[in-house]
């Protein structure tokens, strides 16, 4: 077994303060014997506006942020999954999520598949592809010191097509780091985060974003590891304070067991493999 930290932070648009919060989350996730620390969807800012997430995006190698987590990976010996912007094309950003090793270097980018567009009665109107490009690839399952992982963010959670490709790659733990809005994550966090553990017989590691960023914005939080089973195994509240962590060990004997006493045989004879 391998113990797991998620960790729950609330970005505002400053770097350097972001990157304050997420010392401290590795700090944490160190002290509690953790091989690897899973952060939330952008964890380096968020903006107030889609021109301010714009004007902030950096390449990863002229990002304080970036540059300053690869530096505590190393350090700590430490795996770190993050979510972070970078410029793209055509005045717009990429929503990235990357895997940094325990040796500092970054050796995996998935960019987000699925763009939240919403108006939410009374509560935000979030138009994620005004300022974001979208990412056109599944990013194939890769092994790691706590077993093989699958890479998605956020709105991807509702698209259960993403998450059955990585199971059909063999991935064992599969992330959604995320900035929910409250309306959402009242209603459907949890339901989603055990439903795709549940389908894909695997671990789900949601690492999110908690409290107000700004005046018009502000996340879930619930930051949650749900096993194979669909058990929670670990799950931090939506208030706000200090950054936090929860840490889980992740038993790949019992994925193995879920997965052999209840094989999941998909009738691709009726309906097409995905």
């Amino acid at each position: 077994m391998a113990i797991a930290a998620v960790g729950q932070l609330c970005s505002t648009a400053s770097m350097a303060a972001n990157l304050a919060q997420c010392r401290i989350l590795v700090r944490k996730a160190v002290q509690a014997g953790a091989k690897a620390l899973f952060l939330p969807e952008a964890a380096d800012y968020i903006g107030s506006s889609p021109a301010e997430t714009i004007s902030l995006a950096r390449l990863v190698q002229e990002s304080e942020f970036v540059l300053g987590l690869q530096s505590e990976a190393r350090k700590a010996n430490l795996h770190i999954n993050v979510g972070i912007h970078e410029p793209a094309l055509h005045g717009k950003v990429k929503n990235t999520l990357i895997w940094i090793d325990d040796t500092g270097n970054i050796t995996q980018r998935y960019q987000k598949v699925h763009l939240f567009d919403v108006d939410i009665k009374g509560g935000p109107v979030l138009k994620e592809s005004s300022s974001v490009e979208k990412g056109m690839e599944i990013l194939p399952p890769f092994d790691t010191a706590i077993g093989r992982v699958g890479l998605s963010i956020c709105f991807d959670l509702r698209f259960p097509e993403i998450s059955l490709a990585l199971k059909r790659q063999n991935a064992q733990i599969i992330t959604y780091p995320s900035a929910f809005t409250v309306p959402t994550g009242k209603a459907h966090w949890e339901t989603l985060l055990r439903a795709r553990a549940i389908e894909t017989q695997s671990y789900v590691i949601a690492a999110a974003q908690a409290g107000p960023h700004n005046e018009k914005r502000r996340s879930y939080g619930h930051s949650m590891i749900v096993n194979p089973w669909g058990e929670i195994l670990a799950e931090l509240g939506d208030e706000y304070e200090e950054p936090q962590i929860a840490v889980a060990d992740l038993d790949l004997d019992l994925l193995a067991k879920v997965r052999r006493e209840m094989p999941l045989l998909r009738r691709t004879d009726i309906y097409p493999d995905i």
